[in-house]
């Protein structure tokens, strides 16, 4: 089995992430008003998905099921990083960058919602790279 290695285009995926951003920056404005559950866990779902665009851009060549793999070991372990309170982990997680990348406290649904969301991205990350695999 010939295993035909595509490189990901960096400059769509720089566009992603930054489409990415702006829809979750969007999804916890003040002037958009979502549904009750989608203004509940888009952000969460977004960011996950913006952690897994990066991965593409940081390892053009890689598999995607291997960036799947890195987003959510990197998802899961800000998540579980929550559980440590540490006074200087703290002060980091009450600057504006620190509690967007950081958070403040542990949910199981956090859990939950990145994998919905790096799920989702690697499935349509995987979709369009097999539609560019010549066929054999």
């Amino acid at each position: 089995m010939n295993r035909v290695i595509i490189k990901r285009n960096i400059a769509l995926y720089i566009s992603l992430v930054l489409m990415t951003i702006l829809l979750g920056l969007l999804s916890r404005a003040s002037f958009v008003e979502l549904p009750s559950l989608l203004a509940l866990y888009a952000g969460d779902i977004l960011w996950a998905m913006m952690v897994f665009w990066l991965f593409c851009c940081v390892q053009p060549a890689a598999r995607t099921r291997v960036i799947t793999c890195l987003a959510l070991a990197f998802s899961f372990s800000i998540e579980l990083s929550q559980l440590y309170q540490a006074q200087w982990l703290n002060d980091i997680r009450h600057t504006r960058l620190g509690a967007l990348v950081l958070g403040f406290g542990f949910k199981l649904s956090d859990l939950v919602c990145y994998s919905v969301g790096i799920l989702g991205a690697a499935g349509l990350d995987w979709w369009c790279f097999r539609r560019q695999v010549p066929s054999t």
